[in-house]
């Protein structure tokens, strides 16, 4: 696949497609290997101080990139014996939720979360990651199963939002996120939440209202995406970028609003530039916070979710 680069990532593009000619040189004119050495020298530390220094709109074009680790990746990468469970056992099965049964680490969980798809086939069969109400009536199966048999639940949060379409409408997509809503803070069992990429709206907090809410260091977490901020407050959706840089929707601003508890750390070009590694990295710290609330008894498990989120807004 080729790599697909953002707008401030043009320089290192330059360095890249500079690299790539020497190295179609290289079989026909001599060896360039010096040359391609001190601009992959040059690339890299040009990734490092671009990443290091990414504003919230930017850090909004990354966690929107289509080469970005998704929920199937996730699944692949941590979890074994993954069975899928479909439809609400009301109206149909949603392909923008997807869930089920899984080991992670040897251990069995329920996991579910946004699947936005990669190519054109897929995205149009997950609807871009933005569910209907079926998917918010699964994700609540799936939550009554795994409060039924005590196995924690972790959800992977990448959506622009719940899907606005007329039919959703008619069938109760504001019932149905607020029913997901309501079960992820009776949950007794331990649940885990990860913004993977955007997390948009009531579609996001629908399965995330967990007892601990990660997220990776260049998603975004907002009641609104930028574009839709833009357009209420100035009636210009182009002012997006003003918008992202007042709404708070990163991670630092985020853990000290107490929205969101721990970052977890992407590799240098964020995570589409080495999935795997960020894969990996969402895994351990997903295993450090089970370690953590493993042992509570549902009741600790629900006073510890109320208390966090009561403490939202608090100051004094």
């Amino acid at each position: 696949m080729a790599t697909h680069y953002l707008e401030f990532e043009k320089p290192i593009a330059e360095l890249e497609a500079k690299i790539e000619e020497l190295n179609l040189l290289s079989s026909t004119s001599g060896s360039f290997d010096a040359e391609v050495s001190g601009l992959r020298k040059k690339a890299e530390q040009l990734r490092r101080k671009v990443y290091a220094d990414l504003d919230p709109w930017m850090k909004t074009q990354v966690a929107r990139h289509p080469q970005r680790p998704h929920f199937v990746d996730y699944v692949e990468g941590l979890f074994t014996d993954f069975v899928e469970l479909k439809g609400d056992r009301q109206f149909g099965d949603d392909q923008a939720i997807l869930g089920g049964l899984a080991r992670f680490r040897g251990e069995p969980v329920v996991l579910m979360g946004h699947e936005k798809g990669h190519d054109t086939q897929t995205r149009l069969t997950h609807n871009f990651g933005m569910a209907r109400p079926e998917g918010y009536r699964k994700a609540v199966r799936l939550m009554d199963l795994a409060e039924q048999y005590g196995l924690p639940v972790l959800s992977f949060v990448d959506t622009a939002g719940a899907y606005p379409g007329l039919g959703a409408e008619e069938r109760g997509q504001a019932e149905a996120i607020a029913r997901s809503t309501e079960r992820c803070l009776t949950l007794g069992v331990p649940s885990i939440a990860t913004v993977t990429g955007e997390g948009g709206s009531g579609g996001a907090i629908a399965i995330a209202a967990a007892g601990r809410v990660l997220m990776l260091e260049h998603s975004i977490y907002s009641v609104i995406s930028p574009e839709g901020a833009a357009g209420i407050l100035w009636r210009d959706g182009a002012r997006a970028r003003d918008a992202a840089m007042a709404m708070k929707i990163t991670g630092p601003d985020l853990v000290e609003l107490k929205i969101v508890d721990r970052i977890i750390p992407e590799p240098v070009g964020g995570a589409h530039a080495d999935p795997a590694a960020a894969i990996q990295s969402v895994g351990d710290v997903l295993a450090e916070e089970l370690a953590a609330l493993s042992g509570l008894s549902p009741e600790q498990i629900r006073k510890a979710r109320a208390d966090r989120f009561y403490a939202i807004g608090r100051v004094g």
